[in-house]
């Protein structure tokens, strides 16, 4: 398939695989990612998926510009013809408690919505993770039904708490720690999404697929304790991918 090899630095290549944003083009990204990770080629560092890209951080040392390229080349071999892939949903609990959800009142009305009716519209939808971005572990998601039409806030905030999740229009990120964020802020996740104690720090990845599920505030203190303890286990199922 076509691509285009972007030189990023003196040991960093950026392999673009389109030039939108769309499912569709991030597939091929993460299947080329899986590819390399599978059959890696010496002298890569480390790789970083975005939305239509792939960077690839090398050792020059180890590996020249020309002979990656040529590589990388071959991985892409038939990445545009994988049609049918099994991925796994994880689902991640989501509190729309008033003491969270300082936006939602205002994202509601805009949508000229009950705010029940937009719980049941964000909640409703599986969301696709296109990359991580921003802070350690802040996955940008996207759901591909109706999308909301209020976009992020004019005045961002300085600051608002880590595991609030926010939306606006098709997409709701999950933020992992405290930060300065423009979105709207429309909840709370009582799990972390970042913890170094774990052997994979990181909840979610670039690739894998997120429904929220609804939690009144008592279940939420209860499955925020249980995380803090490690007891927590964030439930999954398949989806298949045509």
């Amino acid at each position: 398939m076509e691509a285009k090899f972007l030189i990023v630095g003196d040991c960093a290549i950026s392999v673009q695989l389109g030039e939108e944003i769309s499912l569709e083009v991030n597939q091929k990204v993460r299947q080329l990612f899986l590819r390399l990770t599978e059959k890696p080629i010496e002298g890569i560092l480390e790789m970083v998926p975005t939305y239509a890209g792939l960077t690839i951080h090398y050792n020059p040392v180890q590996i020249r510009f020309g002979e990656l390229k040529a590589l990388v080349g071959e991985r892409l071999s038939g990445v545009e013809n994988i049609r049918t892939v099994v991925q796994m949903v994880k689902e991640i609990p989501i509190c729309y408690d008033k003491e969270f959800a300082l936006d939602l009142e205002e994202c509601a009305a805009m949508e000229d919505m009950t705010e029940e009716e937009f719980i049941q519209v964000h909640s409703g939808e599986e969301y696709y993770c296109y990359m991580l971005g921003f802070a350690p572990e802040h996955p940008y998601m996207a759901r591909f039904g109706r999308p909301f039409h209020f976009k992020r806030r004019e005045s961002p905030r300085v600051r608002i708490p880590g595991h609030s999740v926010v939306a606006a229009q098709n997409l709701s990120n999950m933020i992992p720690f405290d930060q300065p964020c423009g979105w709207n802020v429309i909840g709370a996740t009582p799990v972390a999404l970042c913890d170094y104690r774990r052997k994979d720090p990181f909840l979610i990845h670039a690739g894998d697929w997120v429904k929220y599920i609804p939690v009144s505030r008592r279940e939420y203190e209860k499955i925020k304790e249980q995380d803090c303890k490690g007891n927590y286990r964030v439930r999954t199922y398949e989806k298949r991918m045509v």
